[in-house]
């Protein structure tokens, strides 16, 4: 069932019912998908001097060429 076919569903269904029950009908717009922020992992001791012991690799390669 596409979007316009549940649309045409929906309109015969308001309809139907405001004919048959006398009801009223209140539609509502959709509610916005609340916004998601990325997640990020907080470092932990280990990756910090993971990272500290690149750094420093990398100064010893830099001094060594």
């Amino acid at each position: 069932m596409t979007k316009d076919e549940l649309r045409a569903e929906l309109e015969r269904q308001e309809q139907r019912y405001k004919d048959v029950y006398g009801g009223e009908v209140t539609t509502y717009a959709a509610q916005p998908d609340p916004e998601r922020k990325p997640w990020r992992k907080k470092a932990s001791i280990l990756d910090q001097a993971f990272k500290q012991e690149l750094q420093k690799m990398e100064e010893d390669l830099k001094q060594e060429h």
